[in-house]
């Protein structure tokens, strides 16, 4: 991956990731984006973040958020969304994301859940940005947990636990997404999607995108790219990755990983292996 250029259009424009070594599933993120236009992705975990300047606009589950500073950003897992700026100067944000599983080991708590996707607040967004600085900062194991432990403890309020509610019936759709999911290196067909969901393919097409707010090309390339991502963090090799996730070839990871995410693979490899 050595020479590949920088991929924002911005000078400005930078982002850079961290994992804890000793907490597997939790990753932090923090950039600053003024022109840059992130395509659909995933994160397949719970994303938790400030604007702590500017301003950014995102699509969320169909709906159109304006995010201004001291806004406190909260997404659930298997969520596609959008991200760009709604101001000249940009975004500056921190995000952190932590798989269910681990979220629920944690803090001790089942079904963790966010109703609302965004909220303005600086007695909550303040106190946050600080405890997600300090986890970029902090040099032990112990001092990371005891933030973590904070940062939930000012996160529980705006949750709700589902554990005790009855699951939903599945849609039809439901299995669609299951089956780009596990097929990710498999040419798909749309007329093997319509025939999951019983449905003749332009009608699947535009009933789909009503439902998911995606295509079913943009749903399959989130699902590749995060899973390139989970690789990466392996060690695995860019183009070793981008055939099991199905995409061309390196350079094909290559762009598609940073349309979604705004930085190459080998520059993400190389942040979230340093610790």
């Amino acid at each position: 991956m050595e020479g590949v250029p920088a991929i924002f259009p911005c000078e400005k424009d930078c982002a850079q990731f961290q994992q804890l070594s000793e907490l597997p599933g939790v990753e932090l993120y923090q950039a600053h984006i003024s022109r840059y236009a992130f395509e659909p992705h995933t994160h397949e975990a719970f994303g938790i973040g400030t604007i702590e300047s500017g301003a950014q606009r995102f699509r969320y589950r169909g709906t159109q958020y304006t995010a201004p500073e001291n806004s406190l950003v909260m997404m659930n897992p298997d969520e596609l969304h959008t991200g760009e700026s709604a101001c000249d100067e940009g975004w500056r944000y921190q995000m952190i994301y932590i798989q269910p599983q681990l979220m629920d080991e944690l803090t001790g708590d089942r079904g963790w859940w966010f109703n609302e996707a965004m909220l303005t607040d600086l007695r909550l967004a303040q106190p946050l940005s600080q405890i997600l600085t300090a986890l970029w900062q902090a040099d032990s194991a112990l001092a990371r947990q005891s933030l973590l432990s904070e940062l939930f403890r000012l996160m529980r309020p705006l949750a709700r636990m589902s554990a005790q509610q009855k699951p939903e019936a599945q849609h039809r759709f439901d299995h669609v997404r299951d089956y780009l999911r596990a097929n990710l290196a498999e040419p798909v067909r749309l007329e093997s999607l319509a025939a999951l969901a019983s449905l003749s393919p332009w009608h699947f097409l535009r009933a789909f995108r009503d439902h998911f707010h995606v295509t079913p090309q943009q749903m399959l390339m989130a699902y590749r790219l995060y899973e390139a991502k989970q690789l990466l963090a392996r060690g695995e090799s860019a183009a070793s990755v981008a055939a099991t996730v199905g995409l061309t070839d390196q350079a094909h990871l290559t762009r598609a990983f940073a349309q979604r995410y705004g930085i190459t693979p080998g520059r993400y490899q190389k942040q979230v292996m340093r610790r």
